[in-house]
């Protein structure tokens, strides 16, 4: 492997559009923050960056559903996201968001490079339009009835009930979120960035040189490239985001995807005035911690993107994990199938590394796992207190009694196979979890600390040095014999604390605590020694590492779990019913319907009513005369908005005064499911006094 001077470990950015879930932890979080624990103890040059991804269309999404601005979302989740982070002890060296004037410059500027080396192809595509709020729409603004399981509440690109991949087109009666309106093709102009011309060099680069990338990372990103590359547009519509820096860009943003990788250049530039060493010079070694729906972002766009700019190192490895279930079940937020980060804390204080040490012993590193409570309850009880903190408990307790509360001397003349064994086991310990580590092995290495603490505890067993305090012919050979003991078994616990470091920090912080030892101690270069804690040093009382789960906490987890989803199934039956409801008025012949007279008219022009708020004054071209009509709709609409406009005229309906004026007819309208009017109007254009039937 190549010999890097410096590190640079980069974890997905997570959208602050919600909180963060175990799912997100497992898969990018606790595998980046083991690796980098574990770099810093070897004392090399590396910086952890990482962010909230703030731009996109989750972002207004989660604002429409609050009532709130988009801005208003991401500091309320961004606080939360990063108070959760640094409760379960993710060190970043600078945690940042992709909203700060820093990352806005560093964005723009990325893309006014590439546009200024003619690096995009500038296309006009068609794209959907909401007429009523006069904007473009992405995918996910647009709702309608699912194909497949008829869910009146269907996204543009998802079916969130049935789980099946749509594209608006296939929605039945689609409309926009934004204003029901039925969405529209229109055409818009767009900077796409050519990836098939990339094609070449991403085949050499990565399928060539990254052999070594983990089987699900390699092989995604081969199907990817043997499908072919495409452009892709780096521009969205839209007023939330970075606005595209080009003249005639108005209303247009940086595509998010373009947008949020470049947070890691633009976090780096936050933390120090020495960003450029991590990012441009070729000795650094660039890792990325994602998930695996980020794979292809991160392994194909992005390199690309980097390799067209110039001047930046390329990722030397992108160790990927898969997903995270629960209970049998997959994640989901919309169905609030999740554990929260934010409420975990709260339900178990001081508990942050046994979820750490649950969710990396059942790490989704090659296929997709599952969390279950009650292996979280069994991991903690029968091998973090039975096993770890058992061992650890047990060796101060029996130095305090038997070696007078100091560490005792060791007596290389009385030493045996056992104790030689230990000895060794300690030694290669340090070993078999360094090099599970540092390759992205992380449940290995776990396994291996876990595994020294039971041959710890198997040791003890073996030696059982309580019974030679009390029957022994030779009182100061036995002395002896439990001084060797009690002084490896000690001289593990050190090690114990160096190997776990990594992993449960906290944890490892409480044991230096425990043994009067500083925090310099938990150095790589210390573990598989001996003499980490000195003859005759006085070692403070033992505490508790860990505390048994009980039963009921478990029961109570799960019933929470199924409770928050049946809750947020029953606001989603609600709406759909609420979408669904219909109110019925008294069933009418056809005679009574055929005596209407309606009509299809244009409206010539429109002004508002003096001292009315919700009237407006239309004069309204029927073909054959040209007509008064007034309408409650000034909430709705514009005046100036409807000049041109063709609508839905009841023609023969009795003339009537309102505010002093003659209304002689009635404009037809639609009330969507919050109340919003909208104009009834023929499909295509038709000659005004055109009979509707």
């Amino acid at each position: 492997m190549k010999d890097f001077k410096r590190i640079l470990v980069t974890a997905a950015l997570p959208y602050a559009n919600g909180p963060v879930h175990i799912g997100h932890m497992a898969g990018v979080y606790i595998p980046a923050d083991i690796y980098v624990r574990y770099q810093r103890a070897q004392k090399r040059d590396i910086i952890f960056v990482g962010g909230s991804d703030e731009h996109g269309v989750p972002i207004t999404i989660r604002a429409m559903k609050e009532g709130v601005s988009p801005q208003e979302i991401v500091d309320k989740y961004h606080a939360i996201i990063k108070e959760s982070f640094e409760q379960m002890g993710i060190s970043f060296d600078i945690y940042s968001r992709t909203s700060n004037k820093v990352h806005h410059e560093t964005a723009a500027a990325f893309f006014k490079k590439m546009y200024d080396d003619g690096l995009f192809e500038e296309k006009e595509t068609e794209q959907y339009y909401d007429e009523k709020a006069k904007v473009f729409l992405a995918d996910r603004y647009i709702t309608g009835t699912c194909p497949i399981c008829g869910n009146p509440n269907a996204f543009g690109d998802q079916c969130e009930r049935c789980g099946s991949s749509l594209s608006p087109e296939q929605l039945i009666n689609p409309r926009s979120t934004l204003s029901d309106a039925v969405p529209v093709k229109k055409k818009t102009k767009h900077w796409y960035f050519p990836l098939q011309d990339y094609e070449a060099w991403l085949k050499q680069w990565l399928l060539e040189g990254h052999k070594e990338w983990k089987n699900n990372v390699y092989g995604q990103c081969k199907s990817w490239l043997d499908n072919g590359l495409q452009s892709r547009a780096m521009t969205r519509d839209s007023n939330w985001g970075i606005k595209v820096p080009l003249p005639d860009a108005e209303g247009k943003v940086l595509y998010v995807w373009f947008d949020a990788p470049i947070g890691y250049i633009s976090a780096s530039k936050e933390l120090t005035a020495h960003w450029a060493d991590y990012w441009c010079k070729e000795d650094t070694r660039l890792i990325h911690f994602i998930g695996k729906d980020n794979i292809v972002f991160h392994c194909i766009i992005f390199p690309a993107m980097l390799r067209a700019h110039g001047n930046f190192v390329l990722p030397d490895n992108v160790p990927a994990n898969e997903f995270l279930n629960i209970e049998g079940d997959k994640v989901s937020t919309s169905r609030n199938w999740a554990v929260w980060i934010n409420e975990y804390v709260k339900d178990f204080p001081g508990c942050e590394d046994v979820l750490r040490y649950v969710l990396c012993s059942n790490m989704p590193e090659t296929k997709d796992n599952d969390f279950t409570w009650k292996d979280f309850q069994e991991k903690n009880n029968s091998e973090l207190v039975a096993i770890f903190g058992n061992f650890v408990n047990r060796i101060f307790v029996l130095m305090n009694k038997l070696c007078n509360d100091k560490v005792p001397k060791f007596h290389n003349d009385l030493t045996d196979d056992t104790d030689k064994g230990i000895i060794d086991d300690i030694k290669n310990a340090k070993v078999k979890v360094e090099q599970a580590i540092e390759g992205f092995h992380f449940r290995d290495a776990l396994f291996e600390v876990i595994d020294l603490a039971r041959k710890g505890n198997k040791y003890l067993q073996e030696k059982e040095p309580w019974k030679k305090a009390s029957s022994s012919p030779n009182p100061e050979e036995s002395q002896k014999l439990i001084d060797n003991c009690i002084h490896l078994c000690l001289q593990l616990t050190a090690n114990l604390a160096i190997l776990v470091n990594p992993f449960l920090p906290h944890t490892a912080k409480k044991m230096c605590h425990m043994m009067k030892v500083e925090d310099r101690m938990l150095d790589w270069e210390n573990a598989g020694s001996l003499k980490l804690l000195s003859y005759g040093y006085n070692l403070r009382e033992p505490e508790l590492l860990f505390r048994k789960i009980e039963d009921d906490e478990i029961k109570a987890q799960v019933e929470k779990l199924r409770a928050n989803a049946k809750v947020q199934a029953e606001n989603v039956k609600a709406e759909e019913s609420k979408a669904e409801e219909i109110t019925h008025k008294d069933e009418i012949l056809y005679d009574d319907f055929a005596k209407l007279e309606l009509r299809a008219g244009t409206i010539i022009s429109c002004e508002k009513v003096e001292k009315a708020d919700k009237l407006l004054k239309f004069v309204v071209d029927l073909g054959f005369e040209k007509r008064t009509i007034v309408s409650g709709i000034a909430q709705h609409y514009k005046p100036e908005e409807m000049p041109g406009k063709q609508v839905i005229v009841v023609a023969n309906l009795a003339p009537r005064k309102l505010r002093g004026i003659e209304s002689k007819g009635m404009i037809l309208t639609a009330e969507d499911k919050n109340g919003k009017l909208f104009l009834l109007k023929p499909e295509n254009n038709v000659a005004p006094g055109s009979s509707v039937s």
